[in-house]
């Protein structure tokens, strides 16, 4: 895993650029900490830091093509169908220099076109720039695993893995205007596919190719959830779901670096987990990682998120499956102490607390491994969060995991809040997603309710959780890998029926039924668990004598978005403030009230 970055503009001599080139490529350097490089042209630069992974020696980049050193690509990610691809390639005369994904990516550009990008397996986001025609090439992965930012303006375009990297050129400042006011406070768990927040900046959307010439830039879809009738029966779809995933974790395990799975004791990182012990039966053992709190046993409160403690069923999975397993116990002054430089990692306003456990569990993961395979995503696959099975939700005229939550957006001052006019911005999001949902001719009414359900869990849920992972793992230089992203699981269970997805009357019954050999039972028929929050007491009262000081802090930036009297009431009541996240903790909205301040102040953001 990467970070890439670039610049072409056809009015200057980018030759001329290099201290804003390097600046670009160094704000990078966590993406990439093992080797950097940038290459430079005229109207072209690309530049590119390396976490090595697959060919340490002979993967390094940008990557000119061999015979045409005009063909140049700065490369993130892993494409884990290389090998097959490089095979087919030699057959059809391409050469090959290295045994890296790179290269195979790159010649097949040379040989198919920008049509290549339909036969990638894998998690990426690349750019590559053809000197023969003078254009651009933006790409990103069918899912979104990998991010991609950039900002076209008259004659040009800069991009980057991170806004950071377009941050250090001058010609792109940080901004918020109304649009991106909306984004962070009505829309936070449900971020707008396309949309960077800061003024001014785009992402590549998931499935997308981006093309920048001298005439401009056009934007299409390679990937969209393809619709089809599911004719398989429990059986056979149950087969073919285990034998998708064992495929799928064979081919991401593939690395020349340790690589690592992380574990909470839930069916889905358990079953990705017990899918690569079986691989690599007869090998070294695979090393496993939960995340825990000091006291954590005694401190536990059950949630609607949180039903259960991870740690008993870490240790049964682990032992059961012969792990050499490792816990990371998140210190409360650690919490309070790192939350710069996660905010660093993720150049905006994030998820506080959470972000932070995240970030230290992944930091110490770094320490044994380069490469974790994780189980994020099954539950937007598999239909395995609460909103699924709520009929309630279903009809809430709103994305449905925030039925019955006050959104961040009811703190904006008043003059704000007739100007961004919150409410009709997420309901206005809400309608676009569903009439993104392709239609199924013969599907009951209860299956085309739960595909629009689905559809917005894959689309707009998804992408708040998987810039979350990219960013704290990144920032750790670890490569995070999703097994249950793989495009070719998301289009056969994306047409499975509920009857189905809910086999044997529980939320994501096939999935249980499609590992229960693997696994003790227990873990089998566990229910949904989250991420675990801060247990600790002391951690809150911090929080909380933070928010006091920065009520009477004048210059608190944060107010010149948020009411200040409302803020003031809420606290002196001992009521909590509205949170970003679905999930919601007592600390959720203090984190994000003191995120926002710390980020206008940090970035020196300028409100339109």
């Amino acid at each position: 895993m990467c970070g890439i970055t670039g610049w072409v503009d056809w009015q200057r001599d980018l030759g001329q650029e290099r201290p804003t080139l390097l600046a670009m490529t160094e704000t990078m350097i966590r993406r990439g900490p093992d080797a950097g490089g940038v290459w430079v042209r005229e109207h072209a630069f690309l530049g590119h830091r390396r976490l090595s992974i697959i060919d340490l020696a002979g993967g390094t980049q940008p990557m000119a093509a061999a015979g045409a050193d005009d063909v140049v690509i700065s490369y993130s990610g892993e494409t884990y169908n290389f090998r097959e691809l490089r095979a087919e390639l030699r057959a059809l005369g391409q050469v090959f220099r290295t045994s890296s994904d790179t290269e195979v990516v790159l010649n097949a550009y040379r040989q198919w076109g920008v049509e290549f990008v339909r036969r990638l397996n894998g998690m990426y986001a690349f750019a590559i720039w053809d000197g023969r025609t003078g254009e651009l090439l933006l790409v990103r992965d069918r899912l979104g695993i990998k991010p991609l930012y950039y900002h076209p303006y008259p004659g040009g375009l800069l991009f980057g893995s991170e806004p950071k990297a377009l941050l250090a050129n001058p010609l792109f400042e940080a901004e918020l205007d109304d649009e991106g006011v909306a984004e962070l406070f009505a829309v936070p768990t449900a971020p707008t596919p396309g949309h960077g927040v800061y003024s001014g900046l785009r992402q590549v959307q998931p499935g997308h190719v981006v093309r920048f010439t001298r005439h401009g830039l056009t934007d299409t879809a390679y990937w969209t959830l393809p619709v089809a009738e599911h004719t398989d029966d429990l059986a056979t779809t149950r087969q073919r779901v285990r034998d998708l995933l064992g495929d799928i974790v064979a081919r991401q395990l593939v690395a020349d670096v340790p690589v690592g799975s992380l574990l909470s004791g839930g069916v889905d990182s358990s079953a990705i987990t017990a899918l690569a012990v079986r691989e690599r039966a007869g090998g070294e053992k695979i090393a496993t990682y939960s995340v825990d709190f000091p006291g954590g046993e005694r401190a536990f409160q059950r949630t609607t998120w949180h039903p259960s403690r991870d740690e008993p069923y870490v240790h049964q999975v682990s032992a059961h499956l012969g792990t050499q397993h490792t816990t990371i116990l998140v210190q409360p002054e650690d919490v309070l102490g790192y939350e710069d430089r996660v905010l660093r990692a993720r150049d905006l306003p994030g998820w506080g607390e959470m972000d932070v456990s995240l970030h230290l569990l992944f930091e110490k993961v770094r320490g044994h491994s380069t490469v974790a395979l994780s189980g994020e995503s099954a539950d937007e696959v598999f239909g395995g969060y609460p909103y699924f099975a709520d009929p309630a939700a279903h009809e809430f005229p709103g994305f449905p995991w925030m039925r019955g939550r006050t959104s961040p957006a009811t703190l904006l001052r008043e003059e704000i809040r007739q100007r961004v006019r919150p409410d009709e911005y997420m309901r206005d999001r809400h309608r676009q997603a569903l009439a993104e949902v392709p239609e199924l001719p013969g599907e009951s009414t209860v299956d085309a309710r739960l595909r629009q359900v689905s559809y917005l869990a894959l689309t707009r849920w998804l992408g708040a959780l998987l810039e979350r992972k990219d960013r704290m793992s990144m920032a750790t230089g670890l490569e995070v890998r999703v097994p249950f992203c793989d495009h070719r699981l998301v289009e056969y269970v994306w047409n499975v029926p509920w009857s189905i997805k809910a086999a044997g009357g529980q939320q994501k019954g096939l999935l249980r039924q499609a590992v229960a050999d693997l696994l003790p039972e227990a873990v089998v028929n566990r229910g949904k668990s989250g991420f675990p929050p801060n247990p600790d007491p002391g951690y809150l009262t911090a929080l909380r004598e933070r928010a006091v000081a920065l009520l009477h802090d004048r210059d608190a930036r944060v107010f010149d978005l948020v009411d200040r009297e409302r803020v003031g009431r809420l606290l002196a009541a001992g009521q909590p403030l509205p949170s970003p996240r679905a999930a919601t903790t007592a600390t959720a909205g203090l984190n994000f009230l003191l995120n926002i301040d710390a980020w206008l102040r940090a970035y020196r953001v300028r409100i339109r």
